[in-house]
């Protein structure tokens, strides 16, 4: 895959997500002023955290939406390339995890804001965001969607997404 091929798939993955949490208004962490750029074009906010890694970008993220006064937020990542739903997803008491098509990664994430949750994304992370909403003494609640559990980690996750 060039490049240039590389830059449409995740424009392209990206924008879907961002279209999926309507009504919900979105914001974007980011450390890149092409995605930042991007971003506001699509209507987000754009919180700019550079250098914090994944899990302290989404971190610092919650933690802006929080001082906001937002009170619950969904987490997403941009490689979600069959994403709906997002925005409609029904509310519950405590953690709501979607977990990739592996039971692996997490690929959706949603908390209220206040509950000092530590993010773990990376491989296993289904498994430590569970652990940590016990932690906190939080009931999880997880949802098996397969158009949220299709995530662009690898090479061949595309072959079967062509499928």
């Amino acid at each position: 895959m060039t490049d240039e091929m590389r830059e449409r798939l995740v424009r392209s993955m990206a924008q879907r997500v961002v279209a999926a949490c309507s009504p919900l208004p979105v914001a974007v962490v980011c450390d890149d002023p092409e995605v930042a750029e991007w971003a506001a074009a699509l209507g987000a906010s754009v919180m700019w955290e550079p250098g914090q890694g994944l899990n302290g970008a989404v971190g610092a993220g919650v933690e802006q939406l929080a001082a906001a006064g937002v009170r619950w937020v969904t987490v997403a990542h941009g490689d979600l390339p069959r994403a709906r739903g997002l925005g409609a997803l029904a509310p519950c008491p405590g953690i709501t995890l979607v977990p990739d098509r592996k039971d692996d990664g997490t690929n959706v994430l949603r908390l209220p804001v206040d509950c000092g949750f530590n993010f773990a994304y990376g491989p296993g992370s289904f498994r430590s965001h569970r652990a940590e909403a016990s932690r906190l003494g939080l009931p999880v609640r997880v949802l098996r969607i397969p158009a949220l559990a299709y995530d662009v980690d690898w090479p061949a996750d595309l072959d079967e997404l062509s499928t």
